[in-house]
Formats: C-alpha cells, sequence, structure tokens
C-alpha cells in the first residue's frame, strides 16, 4: 500500500507566479478608490510576509501611515472586493500561468489515485479563478477538498487550513504531503505535522526553509528539469507521483531506524 495517499497545494505562488496578479490588482483598487499608493515588487514582497490581503492593507497602513489610510480602514471590505473582483478580471486574461510540472502531476495524481486538495490563504473566488483561467472545469473537478483562509480561526503561518484539509481528507498528516514555495507557507505545513516541499516562487526566493522535506526550483518537466536545492530528490531531476512516494517511504524508513523504543531519536 503506498504511502502517499494525498497532495496538498497551497495555491498563490505554488499552482501559479500570481503574486505579481495580486499586486496589479491592489494597485487598480487602490487607483479607483483614488488613494494614490503604489506597492512596487519591493515593497509587495515584505508585505507578503502578511497573510491575507485585508491583513496586508491593515498593516500598510499602521506600518507605512500612507496618506488617506483611516479613510481607506473605514472602507476595507469595499476596497478588498474590487481588489478580488479586478484580480479575477486579470486571471481571465490569462496573465497567470500554472508553474511548471504543476498540470502534469496534477494529471498524474488523479491517474493514479492520489487524493488532491488546496490549502490556502486567499480566498474561494481567487482559487476558482485561477483554476478555471488555466484547467478549466478539469481544474475545479480535480481538487477534492479547497480550505481557504476565510473558513479557519487563523491564516499561515498558523496551521489551521492545514489541520482542517486533513479532517476533511479524514487521512494522518504521515500520508500526505504539501506543495508550498514560502516559508510562511512551510512552517503553517510544518506546525500541521505534514511534510512539505518548497518550490520558490518570484516573491519567495531568497527565504530560508528550514525543515523542509525538499526544496526544488520547480516540479520539473521532461525537457525542463528542476534544481536541487536541498532536501529529498538530489538524484531525481522531475517530481512524479513515483518519486514522491519513493521519497516518502525512504523517509519513513529513515524515521523507523531513528526511533528506539518509540521515542524518537531526532
Amino acid at each position: 500500500m503506498s504511502a502517499l495517499k494525498a497532495l496538498i497545494f497551497d495555491c498563490d505562488g505554488t499552482l501559479s507566479e500570481t503574486e505579481e496578479v495580486h499586486r496589479r490588482a491592489f494597485n487598480a483598487a487602490f487607483n479607483r478608490f483614488e488613494l494614490g499608493w503604489s506597492w512596487d515588487p519591493a515593497l509587495y514582497g515584505k508585505l507578503l510576509e502578511v497573510a491575507g490581503g485585508r491583513e496586508r492593507i491593515r498593516h500598510y497602513v499602521a506600518a507605512y501611515d500612507p496618506p488617506g489610510g483611516k479613510a481607506a480602514l473605514e472602507r476595507l471590505d469595499q476596497l478588498h472586493t474590487l481588489k478580488t473582483r479586478l484580480y479575477a478580471a486579470l486571471i481571465d486574461e490569462q496573465t497567470a500561468r500554472l508553474r511548471i510540472g504543476v498540470e502534469r502531476l496534477i494529471d498524474e495524481a488523479r491517474a493514479k489515485g492520489v487524493r488532491l486538495a488546496i490549502a490556502t490563504t486567499t480566498s474561494q473566488a481567487n482559487v476558482e479563478a485561477l483554476l478555471m483561467a488555466t484547467l478549466d472545469v478539469r481544474g475545479l473537478e480535480s481538487f477534492e477538498v479547497i480550505v481557504t483562509g476565510d473558513m479557519v480561526a487563523a491564516k499561515k503561518p498558523a496551521p489551521d487550513v492545514y489541520l482542517e484539509v486533513l479532517r476533511r481528507l479524514k487521512l494522518p498528516a504521515s500520508r500526505c504531503l504539501v506543495l508550498e514555495d514560502s516559508a510562511n507557507g512551510l512552517q503553517a505545513a510544518t506546525a500541521a505535522g505534514i511534510r512539505a516541499v518548497i518550490t520558490p516562487s518570484a516573491f519567495s526566493r531568497g527565504q530560508e526553509f528550514p525543515g523542509a522535506f525538499a526544496v526544488l526550483s520547480h516540479l520539473g518537466d521532461p525537457f525542463e528539469p528542476y534544481e536541487h536545492l536541498g532536501g529529498a530528490g538530489e538524484r531525481d531531476r522531475m517530481v512524479t507521483i513515483e518519486t514522491l512516494t519513493r521519497w516518502v517511504e525512504d523517509d519513513d524508513d529513515v524515521r523507523r531506524l531513528l526511533t528506539i523504543g518509540g521515542r524518537s531519536v531526532f
């Protein structure tokens, strides 16, 4: 019986390099509200340390004291709703693509009976917009469980979204793998007891990923092998269900060898 039963994907930065689309949508919303704010890539990279769009705006107002901040917070729900609508429009224009290897791995998982889920801080509307734009109805049908930040008490780096996915899948953490792109996501997955494969995105490159199961430049494809950056997968060049299963089973063997009398020695 395979050790690997489910893959749990993060959304933004992991399925697709969507953070730049989010940044453009935020700036377009700020312009519509005549705030005069503009988040450049460097600033947005810092703001991404705060999970959630509303939370990010609140943090920006508190930390940077921009003009019109108080008035913007009074209309925060309207501002964020507009941003979400603008994001969906940009995604519909096919401004985002799935990252290397993602579609292939999703199709392979479905063919081999490995269950699929999404655990993300972003909204259900944003997830559905991306899946429809990149995979059409097949995208919505591929994922058995989708848990978003507004469905749980605390957003990443808290483990809540991952714990809720495990609850809905009715699977132990040891039989799942997470695919993430950020340090916040890794922290959330680790706190939920799930091993995480990290593929750093444009906005998370340079972050540290202590305790990651594997760190790879991307998932790889036959003619675009990944660059191994740490952890499992050093001898492989493409993430497949077979390679992931082998990594998990090898890791389980090591854990058993390093466990004495029921107590882990590491």
